[in-house]
């Protein structure tokens, strides 16, 4: 499960994942314009809502992330997205936890916006098709990415959580192939409908 709840981090790596989310947030928020806030907060919601539900594979639990999603529509917008959604769920419902809200901001947020960057500019110029291809690639990558992250904080924290790190990681594995179709499906669903949207994605 990306949520990592409190309790659980070490304090060098709960302080360097706070100081890199507020930059990163901060970097968000100053990216983001008039014309951005419908659509940063539609994908925001959608995120908050469905990783709340999460599914048991083996020892562990998958939800999904929209990652990839969110880094091609949103850009740095994901970041304070990703914040709102994490806070509101770490204080409604005890998903995840405040003390490693940056952690989590990091690891979910992060790979969405570096891949989104270097694709974005691909999926606003391929054709719908192509453009669910790549996104629904990106999209999976960011799961790999997010896993391998939240794994890093763990191991960091304790190496009595290296085995716990091992299996959450084989757990992302079917999670990239439902975020691929989920990613590919929305890009071209919106380069179909409204193209417009993933004008400033870049």
């Amino acid at each position: 499960m990306a949520h990592i709840p409190d309790g659980v981090l070490s304090l060098p790596v709960l302080v360097g994942g706070g100081v890199f989310a507020v930059g990163a947030v901060a970097l968000g928020l100053k990216k983001i314009g008039d014309e951005d806030i419908p659509r940063t907060a539609i994908l925001a919601s959608g995120f908050f809502a469905l990783s709340l539900f999460a599914l048991p594979v083996g020892p562990s639990s998958i939800h999904l992330l929209l990652g990839g999603l969110m880094g091609i529509v949103l850009g740095t917008a994901i970041f304070p997205a990703v914040c709102v959604a994490l806070l509101l769920q770490a204080v409604m419902f005890g998903f995840g936890g405040l003390t490693t809200l940056g952690v989590n901001i990091v690891n979910i947020a992060l790979p969405g916006a570096v891949i989104g960057a270097i694709v974005a500019p691909m999926v606003q110029r391929a054709t719908p098709a192509r453009a669910a291809l790549i996104a629904g690639i990106a999209s999976a990558l960011c799961v790999a990415l997010t896993g391998l992250m939240v794994a890093a904080s763990l191991a960091l924290s304790s190496t009595d959580y290296m085995l716990s790190a091992r299996v959450m990681i084989a757990t992302y594995l079917p999670l990239m192939l439902v975020e691929g179709f989920v990613g590919g499906f929305c890009i071209s669903f919106v380069k179909r409908v409204k193209p417009e949207l993933l004008a400033g994605a870049a």
